[in-house]
């Protein structure tokens, strides 16, 4: 168990400091406001693109296809959204709904799974499955909710208007336009010239650090206070119920080792810096989101460390 700990440890912790590292930054007015929402906008509109367009274009697909596993990825997060979009219903009264919604379902499937994954198992192809189950429904889902929900979006506007708009924003949105670019990139068959894919990698290298400083000098102790209530639904939803829902799905569906690993990395990761990202560009304060992905990056070391332990002591991996 205390080695579970460590690697889970090793895995989320650098991320929050990259966190905590952006918030002493503008303590100390290294980093303004004016600069934070510049950084925001440059990681949303840039540097996650590519990021996700590298990821995805060295991906092998077709070797490592499991058609089951991507309907279940697929599926699992389709009724986690309708699960979050219900609990919003029953108790998000006050908060900001479409922030909720995305703080709950929206894992850090790529840059967190990525760094489980290589930690437990050193083979991150169930990862990229996962993945395609996932991340595009993730990203689609959230610019629509933002769309919906953007205090941007008038009172008396439309029904055609607002569906308008939404599809706008879907077609338009950077990150979905870099996960399809990837995708695509992956159908070639040539690879992608040196000279740009180490020009890609810069920009991809620079994506995550950025992000969570960003975030971190976003972040105030007044949004957790203002937020608690919801942030504990978040937490409970994100860490803990969709778990415990879905595991014993994939443990009776035979899913072992890499995959179900790769399952709980998308069940149980902490919510993305990206929710917080694409909230605050769509209309949105960001003060939930912003809250959720600092709580739940620092509990996820715990509760995944958790769940690992089951799953191994029940001989699942």
């Amino acid at each position: 168990m205390l080695d579970n700990l460590i690697f889970s440890l090793n895995a989320t912790l650098p991320i929050f400091i990259m966190m905590v590292l952006g918030y002493i930054l503008k303590r100390i007015n290294l980093i303004n406001e004016p600069v934070a929402n510049g950084i925001n906008k440059l990681v949303f509109r840039v540097f996650l693109p590519a990021l996700l367009f590298y990821d995805l274009s060295k991906q092998d697909f077709v070797n490592i296809w499991d058609s089951v596993f991507v309907l279940f990825c697929m599926l699992s997060t389709i009724l986690s959204i309708l699960i979050s979009a219900l609990l919003a219903k029953i108790f998000c009264k006050s908060c900001d709904k479409g922030e909720f919604i995305q703080a709950s379902f929206r894992s850090a499937a790529a840059t967190l799974g990525i760094a489980f994954m290589t930690n437990v198992y050193d083979n991150v192809a169930m990862v990229s499955l996962m993945i395609i189950g996932s991340v595009p429904i993730y990203n689609i889902v959230s610019v629509i909710l933002l769309s919906l929900t953007s205090k941007e979006t008038k009172p008396n506007q439309s029904f055609k208007e607002t569906i308008k708009k939404t599809l706008f924003n879907l077609v338009t949105n950077p990150i979905i336009l870099g996960i399809l670019a990837g995708f695509m990139f992956t159908l070639l068959p040539f690879e992608m010239p040196k000279i740009v894919d180490k020009s890609v990698s810069y920009l991809a290298n620079v994506a995550s650090p950025l992000a969570l400083i960003g975030l971190g000098a976003s972040f105030e102790f007044s949004n957790i206070k203002e937020n608690s209530r919801a942030l504990s639904l978040v937490i409970f939803n994100k860490l803990i119920l969709f778990c415990l829902l879905f595991l014993p799905v994939c443990v009776l569906l035979g899913f072992r080792d890499e995959k179900i690993v790769a399952a709980l990395i998308m069940l149980g990761t902490a919510t993305t810096s990206s929710s917080f990202i694409m909230a605050k560009n769509m209309g949105h304060d960001g003060h939930l989101s912003c809250a959720s992905v600092m709580v739940t990056t620092l509990l996820s070391s715990f509760t995944l460390t958790f769940w690992l332990f089951i799953l191994r002591t029940f001989g699942y991996i």
